[in-house]
Order: C-alpha cells, then sequence, then structure tokens
C-alpha cells in the first residue's frame, strides 16, 4: 500500500491535498519520499518563515525539547516571559495571550473585545462587524466571524453577534456602526479571501469612526504579521494599531503558536479563569518564535522583504499573462487573464514549483529569508507556466 493509500485510509478527507507526500526540507527546498526536489514558493502558506529547518531555529527549538518541552500554565517559564516581552517591544502592545492557531487567537480577540464592551457598557453591546470576504479561521465562532456565505453551510446554528460590511466601501461600515457594537474586525490584506488590500482612505475613516464611538479595532494578522509584508505588522504600513491585533502563522517558525496581542485599553481585560489554553505558550513554540523575532524584527530583513516583493512584481509584471498583481511585501496574489490558477499550480508542481491559490490567483508567500537566486529560479519556473 501506497504512502497516499495509507494516508486516505486513516486521515479524514477534509484537505483537496496534492498528490506528493513530502519527507524533508532544508532552507527553501522540500523533498519527497521519491527524491524529487521542489522549491517552496507557500512556506506552509506563510507558516515556514525562515524556510524548512532552519539552523538557529532548530538549534534552539531541540535544546528547548531537551530541558523542558511542555508545562502547564499554572507555572511559570521563563522562555514564555522572554518572548512575550520581547514581542511586546516589537510591536508596542502591553500584554499577550498564547494559543495555538490563528482561530484560537482570534477566539480570544472576540471574547476581550466583547468583554471590555460589558465591563464598561453592560449587555447589549456584543455585536462585531467584520467584512466581507474576509476568513478568520474554522471554528464555529471563527466561521461565524468570516464574512463568506460559502463557509456559512452545514454547521448550523452558527454564533450570533456578527455583521458584515464590504471592505472599502466606508458608507456601508457607517450604516452598520450603530450602538449594539463592540468591535470592527479587520485584515488589512484578506488572504484567503483572493489577497486584496484595503484602501487607506478606508483605513483612516474606520478607525476614525471606531475611535469616536469607543468601538474596538480589532487586526486579524493571521498572515499579514511577523514581516509578511515588509513590515513588523501590516497595520505600520497603514500608521495604525488596533487595539487588539491577532498573529499565528509565521511566528514561530513551523510551530504551532498563535498571539492575541492587546494595548493599554483592553491589557487587563481578561482576568484569572475567563480565558486559556493547555498548549499556549509552550516553550517549544517559544524557542523557535524567539529566533523568528530575532530573526525577523530587524529593519534590514525587513527592509529586504520589500525589496524581494518589489522583485517580484517586476519579474511577473512582464509576463503577458498577467492581469493584476495585489498584495504587501511577500505576500501577493496574481491575477491571470486566460488560464486557471488551479491548472498554473499543478503545471509548477511538475516542474518543482510550490505555489498556492486564493480564489482566482495564484497566491505567492515565499520564505521571508529566499535569496534572490532562489527567487529567479522559482520566477522563472512560474513564468513558463504561465507563457506555456
Amino acid at each position: 500500500m501506497s504512502t497516499i493509500e495509507q494516508f486516505d485510509n486513516a486521515v479524514m478527507h477534509t484537505y483537496g491535498r496534492l498528490p506528493i507526500v513530502l519527507e524533508t526540507g532544508a532552507d527553501r527546498i522540500t523533498t519527497d519520499e521519491n527524491g524529487d526536489s521542489f522549491l517552496d514558493f507557500g512556506s506552509g502558506i506563510g507558516t515556514n518563515s525562515l524556510g524548512y529547518c532552519n539552523e538557529a531555529w532548530a538549534d534552539a527549538v531541540c535544546e528547548q525539547v531537551r530541558k523542558l518541552q511542555h508545562t502547564s500554565n499554572y507555572f511559570y517559564t521563563k522562555v514564555q516571559s522572554d518572548f512575550a516581552n520581547r514581542l511586546c517591544q516589537i510591536t508596542g502592545y502591553k500584554r499577550v495571550f498564547f494559543g495555538n492557531s490563528g482561530a484560537e487567537a482570534n477566539e480570544c480577540a472576540i471574547k476581550l473585545a466583547r468583554k471590555y464592551s460589558f465591563d464598561k457598557y453592560g449587555k447589549g453591546r456584543h455585536t462585531i462587524i467584520t467584512l466581507k470576504n474576509s476568513f478568520h479561521g474554522r471554528t464555529l465562532c471563527t466561521l461565524s466571524a468570516t464574512g463568506q456565505d460559502s463557509f456559512h453551510d452545514f454547521f448550523f446554528p452558527f454564533v450570533e453577534g456578527f455583521t458584515y460590511a464590504e471592505a472599502n466601501n466606508i458608507d456601508d461600515l457607517k450604516a452598520k456602526l450603530d450602538d449594539t457594537v463592540c468591535a470592527v474586525m479587520i485584515e488589512y490584506v484578506q488572504g484567503e479571501g483572493g489577497v486584496n488590500p484595503l484602501e487607506s482612505a478606508y483605513v483612516d475613516e474606520l478607525y476614525k469612526l471606531c475611535g469616536e464611538k469607543d468601538v474596538l479595532v480589532i487586526a486579524d494578522e493571521v498572515q499579514t504579521g511577523v514581516g509578511r509584508t515588509g513590515t513588523f505588522l501590516a497595520g505600520e504600513q497603514y500608521a495604525k494599531r488596533a487595539d487588539i491585533t491577532t498573529l499565528a502563522k509565521g511566528i514561530a517558525g513551523g510551530l504551532p503558536m498563535g498571539v492575541c496581542l492587546a494595548n493599554e485599553k483592553c491589557m487587563d481585560v481578561l482576568g484569572k479563569g475567563t480565558h486559556g489554553s493547555t498548549f499556549g505558550g509552550n516553550p517549544v513554540a517559544c524557542a523557535g518564535a524567539m529566533v523568528v523575532l530575532d530573526t525577523v524584527g530587524q529593519p534590514d530583513f525587513l527592509a529586504s522583504v520589500l525589496a524581494k516583493g518589489a522583485h517580484i512584481r517586476a519579474a511577473l509584471q512582464q509576463c503577458e499573462e498577467v492581469a493584476e498583481i495585489t498584495g504587501l511585501g511577500m505576500m501577493l496574489g496574481i491575477r491571470l487573464k486566460t488560464k486557471s490558477a488551479p491548472d498554473v499550480l499543478n503545471e509548477a508542481l511538475r516542474q518543482g514549483l510550490l505555489v498556492l491559490t486564493a480564489k482566482e490567483k495564484i497566491r505567492l508567500l515565499p520564505p521571508l529569508n529566499i535569496t534572490e537566486a532562489e527567487l529567479d529560479a522559482g520566477l522563472s519556473i512560474l513564468k513558463k507556466c504561465l507563457t506555456a
């Protein structure tokens, strides 16, 4: 029996998996069980931010796993303390809560926003506005927060208290920003929704309206954060810091971690017993995440992400098949004129390049430390797929 047959016999079929069995990885290259190698422009959907098995990252993880792999959050650990303080220094936030995924981070943000409003204003002010075409996770609550009808099937009843406004339409937001609203939740770039950035003027007005009404702004930076867009937080490119920001994906370099960051206004809202996570802030994940922070948090490194993103744009804009390139930094979506994104993905796979899709676009999320030579090698393959 093949690995794929064995796998499919034992694992629920909840993903549209590609027919390769990945076995090893080093830097930006992964190799399957047949010995075929692939240059990765997807980095585990933006999660392997430093590529595969980065030496400093692997050394830190291995050292920690031999020291203390886990303890409950009824105790303190230095590695979690060091990481939390470093993350607050880099982002400007005051407190963090650790979970294991973006969905968990967003659940925490939702609870925090509702409790902030309840503590200050009492019952009845619990609605959270999210944007149409958004994606916030696959738990029942974060599915309910997701502004895409295709996710609102099968799992009834969904969690109440969410309403959806059209992105970049400030009049629609104003019409829905009534006295029941406690927070507005946004992605600066809608990743799963098609790699669509919000307009700066819209973000400016959104923050202004929320500030006037003491409505919290939640920034879901699960995919955009940790340097992916060329600044540590994408909000920096809009000159904004949300009341609450969530991170996951690339934060721990490939280990499970979700983070909910709170500003001064929100930092004391969740007290003892109001929220928790068995594995949140796991010492091994924190050790890996500290290496990510030490690398990605450097100004020169972030500048290189912007430069690489510009390099990708310049190379692909020369392709006749490319209709539009959207996104920020190294989070890019490519709208095609005649070809289908899944067809291009499959052809790239056959030629040794891993890419992603988002809606009708090809999506690129290369490891942040990819070299220019590796970028050029991958772009050469992608351009062949687009022109064939």
